[in-house]
C-alpha cells in the first residue's frame, strides 16, 4: 500500500465526506475485494456497499485490480489507490471542516508547539496512525446507535507564506 498521500480534486473530495466510504477504502488497503467481501466484513447491505464502491470507482479512488469468473458471475476485486488524500485550495476536504458550518456538536482542540522538520513528521505520522486506528475501532459491525462525526488535523506555521 502506498502511504503517499493521493491528491484528489474538489469533486473527488466530496466523495470522502461520507464514513462509509472512508470504512470501504479501509478494507480495501491490504488486498483486493469485492464488493461483498467488504459488505460483510462492514456487516453492511450489499447493495448499499456497491452503490459506494461504484462511486468511489468512478471518482478515481479506487481502482479495478481483476476480475473472476465464479459460475455465472464476474467479481470484481478492487483496491484502493491510497489511505490518505490531499485537497488544495482553501476548501477542506471536507466540507463538515469548514469555519462557517454549523454543527449541532463540535470540539475544537488548539495548541501552539515548537517542533523541528522532524518534530513535525513525527507528529504528523502519529495523527495518521490514531486517526487510522479510529477508521478500524468504527469499522466493525455496532450494534449501538452511532452519530457521524467529521474529524480533521491540521498543522499550520503561525509564519506566514511568502509571496
Amino acid at each position: 500500500m502506498n502511504d503517499k498521500p493521493l491528491n484528489v480534486s474538489v469533486k473527488q473530495a466530496k466523495l470522502l465526506g461520507n464514513s462509509l466510504r472512508i470504512k470501504i477504502i479501509s478494507q480495501l488497503l491490504d488486498e483486493p475485494r469485492t464488493a461483498k467481501q467488504v459488505a460483510d466484513l462492514l456487516g453492511k447491505s450489499g447493495g448499499n456497499v456497491h452503490y459506494h464502491m461504484k462511486k468511489l470507482f468512478e471518482g478515481g479512488l479506487i481502482e479495478l485490480v481483476e476480475e473472476k469468473q465464479f459460475g455465472g458471475v464476474i467479481e470484481k476485486y478492487y483496491k484502493s489507490k491510497s489511505k490518505w488524500f490531499n485537497s488544495y485550495g482553501a476548501e477542506p476536504i471536507d466540507p463538515v471542516l469548514k469555519d462557517d458550518f454549523i454543527s449541532n456538536e463540535s470540539t475544537a482542540l488548539s495548541i501552539r508547539l515548537n517542533l523541528s522538520r522532524d518534530q513535525q513528521d513525527q507528529i504528523k505520522e502519529e495523527f495518521r496512525s490514531f486517526l487510522e486506528d479510529w477508521v478500524k475501532k468504527t469499522s466493525v459491525n455496532n450494534t449501538e446507535e452511532t452519530q457521524e462525526y467529521s474529524i480533521g488535523v491540521k498543522i499550520n506555521s503561525t509564519k506566514p507564506k511568502s509571496i
